[in-house]
C-alpha cells in the first residue's frame, strides 16, 4: 500500500522563514533595530519573567508582519536573549520588507 503525502492545508502552511534576533527585555519602548553585520535586535517593554517577554515578542512580531499569531513560533531560545523565530505564511523577500520598513 502507497502511504499518501499530505498536502499543505493552506499557503501559510506551505512557506515560512526563519529570523535569528537578540531580544532586549525592558526597555523604554517595543521596536527593532538593525545591529551591525545585519543582525535584528527587538528592543520590548515586558520583562523578562514568566515567559512575558517571549509573548510580547510574538505579539510584536505578528503584528509587525501582518500574520497571526499562531503564524509566529520562538524555534529555540526561549530562555535567552538570542532566539530563531519561524513565520509561516511569508517568504524571506516579504519578511525582510516589512522588517526593513518597521526598522529605527
Amino acid at each position: 500500500m502507497a502511504q499518501k503525502k499530505s498536502l499543505p492545508r493552506n499557503k501559510a502552511e506551505e512557506t515560512s522563514v526563519l529570523i535569528s534576533i537578540r531580544i532586549q527585555p525592558r526597555a523604554s519602548k517595543n521596536e527593532i533595530i538593525r545591529m551591525e553585520g545585519g543582525k535584528l535586535k527587538i528592543r520590548l517593554t515586558a520583562p523578562p519573567v514568566d515567559g512575558a517577554a517571549n509573548e510580547a515578542l510574538v505579539k510584536f512580531l505578528s503584528n509587525q508582519l501582518h500574520v497571526g499569531r499562531a503564524q509566529v513560533e520562538i524555534v529555540s531560545g526561549h530562555t535567552g536573549r538570542e532566539k530563531i523565530i519561524r513565520i509561516a505564511g511569508i517568504d524571506n523577500d516579504q519578511a525582510e520588507r516589512l522588517l526593513k520598513s518597521n526598522e529605527k
